[in-house]
């Protein structure tokens, strides 16, 4: 399918039906309301560009995939990213489905930067090459802030195994989420079946509500997995190596010119021995 769009099979989600028949996935109509917002800017200069309520008559506005990594970056609680050790097996969870393996990676940032800096930037690669996709689904579903997860399906068996990887729900917080829609990684992905040792990947849009930092449940198909739980512990203990390691490196004050050697630099401590830098 060569947009990368797939077809649901079994009950709609809440935000998008899915229309088996013709292959698409039909957003339900959102009327918006841009024409009275603009007109309450204009009346209301005074009131905050961002942000809105029901008290000064806003609405929020949809957050672009841009600025939701900037504003997690910024984010004064997250570890620095390059430090990590973890691999995207580490942090996925795994679920087996007749004859296939599917995992599930959350790609906030305070996960991914726990990985090793490999897979860090090939992930944070795979969202910059399918921006302008998720920003304009972000735009048709009216997302205030969007959450992407890494989704793959690999065969293990020899035979076609055929399944519908849009039948997943994310339980957090005591609501249940489904992705509203999926963007393609790998040709063929709305194909909905896998030969073997296929792998098929996507990237699926999530409402921002989901809160990996808590435990949550994830059901593929007719298959449960609570791991997260204990995939939360592994990632806290991540986040503290990760802080420790931080804290061991030498900060740029505590390091001074030596004359005898230009380009190298010596400890404020006089029993370390020089360092040069390449």
């Amino acid at each position: 399918m060569g947009s990368g769009r797939l077809t649901r099979r079994g009950p709609a989600p809440q935000v998008a039906r899915r229309d088996v028949a013709s292959g698409r996935i039909r957003g339900l109509r959102v009327w918006t309301i841009a024409g009275l917002s603009a007109f309450l800017a204009w009346g209301c200069a005074g009131s905050p560009a961002s942000g809105g309520s029901a008290v000064d008559g806003t609405t929020p506005r949809p957050t672009t995939l841009h600025s939701t990594i900037a504003a997690d970056s910024l984010d004064p609680s997250l570890v620095p990213a390059g430090y990590g050790t973890l691999r995207q097996e580490d942090v996925a969870i795994r679920v087996q489905y007749l004859g296939m393996i599917a995992r599930f990676l959350p790609l906030d940032e305070s996960i991914i930067r726990l990985l090793a800096p490999d897979s860090y930037r090939a992930l944070r690669d795979i969202q910059a090459s399918k921006q302008d996709e998720i920003e304009s689904m972000t735009r048709r579903y009216s997302l205030i802030r969007p959450r992407l997860w890494y989704v793959s399906f690999s065969g293990l068996e020899q035979g076609e195994t055929r399944f519908s990887p849009l039948e997943l729900t994310v339980t957090s917080g005591g609501r249940d989420f489904r992705p509203v829609d999926a963007i393609a990684l790998t040709p063929g992905f709305g194909e909905q079946r896998l030969g073997p040792r296929e792998t098929q990947a996507a990237l699926y849009l999530f409402d921002g509500e989901v809160n990996v930092d808590q435990a949550l449940t994830l059901t593929f198909q007719t298959v449960r997995s609570t791991a997260w739980e204990g995939t939360l512990r592994r990632i806290e203990r991540e986040r503290s190596l990760v802080r420790s390691r931080v804290s061991r490196e030498p900060s740029p004050n505590d390091q001074q010119p030596d004359p005898a050697h230009p380009g190298a630099t010596t400890s404020s401590d006089s029993g370390a021995s020089p360092s040069v830098r390449r």
